[in-house]
């Protein structure tokens, strides 16, 4: 067979095989990354052969398989905030709750390959929230002592400062500082305060979304009680002859025999002496006629 054959036999087979790609669907931005209460635009774009009216479907994928877009229009919370352009979709004032996987699903009965679909990853960006600050209004001098603060609504997760007096504490723990920091979590801890430990203390959230947002500051006590060494003298003293005194009052009480004495008396009161039998009155007896047998 010539060239010229082997070519027209291609040709016809390709007429006669379907098209592989006859449906198409695709997106020009697979993750999209916003701010809170601003517009996400999530990209669907597709392609057919010979449908004319495809169906086209939204639907976003958590715990459960929600409906964003179905049957010509949005439902849900996304009902009134929402338009779509062909396949493309954009939400209005995304919240934090928005960001999720999301699914375009386009039907296309009459060509071929009827069903394509693509998925679009919103993540929602949050600034720092006034983070909620623990600490403790009085303590105890020498005492272990921790203070807390959280941001649980930025995104991404903040990092946090602790504040002295409006003079920020040192990130860095060393043998001269008396407490340590930890930036991701949040907390300041003491292992020992001392009266120098009093003071305000507030803490700061930050992330690279927004401006950062301080707690209001709160006042922390440290409480000293200084006992002199004459006092702890004198108490120690007072306590041994407390203990001797005791002592000899039990030991005097055995001697004179007040235990013993009351001891008796005790049990005394508490025996019992049954009553005397009826005496009978010979006046008064009279003889009894005796049964016979």
């Amino acid at each position: 067979m010539d060239s010229m054959g082997i070519l027209s036999l291609i040709f016809l087979v390709l007429l006669q095989s379907p098209a592989s790609l006859s449906l198409t669907v695709s997106t020009s931005k697979a993750k999209v990354v916003v701010h809170e209460n601003t517009d996400a635009v999530l990209s669907c774009q597709f392609k057919t052969e010979k449908e004319t009216n495809p169906r086209i479907e939204w639907k976003k994928k958590g715990k459960d398989i929600t409906f964003v877009y179905f049957d010509g229009k949005f439902s849900g919370s996304f009902a009134g905030r929402a338009n779509i352009e062909g396949a493309t979709v954009t939400l209005h004032a995304v919240t934090q709750k928005d960001s999720g996987l999301y699914r375009c699903e386009v039907s296309a009965p009459a060509d071929h390959t009827n069903l394509g679909e693509i998925n679009v990853t919103l993540n929602v960006l949050v600034p720092p929230h006034t983070p909620s600050c623990e600490v403790p209004s009085s303590v105890l001098s020498g005492a272990g002592v921790e203070l807390h603060c959280k941001d649980k609504l930025s995104v991404p997760p903040p990092t946090y400062i602790w504040y002295k007096d409006n003079k920020a504490l040192s990130t860095t723990h060393t043998t001269d500082t008396s407490f340590s920091m930890d930036t991701d979590k949040g907390t300041l801890k003491f292992k020992s305060v001392s009266k120098a430990d009093s003071g305000q203390y507030r803490c700061e959230a930050s992330n690279s979304v927004g401006a950062p947002k301080s707690c209001v500051a709160h006042h922390m006590k440290v409480i000293e009680y200084q006992l002199s060494m004459t006092t702890l003298i004198a108490g120690a003293v007072g306590l041994f002859l407390l203990v001797v005194m005791c002592c000899l009052g039990v030991c005097l009480c055995h001697r004179r025999g007040c235990c013993k004495k009351q001891e008796q008396k005790g049990r005394s009161t508490n025996s019992y002496n049954p009553p005397p039998p009826p005496t009978r009155n010979p006046k008064n007896y009279k003889h009894t006629q005796s049964f016979m047998i």
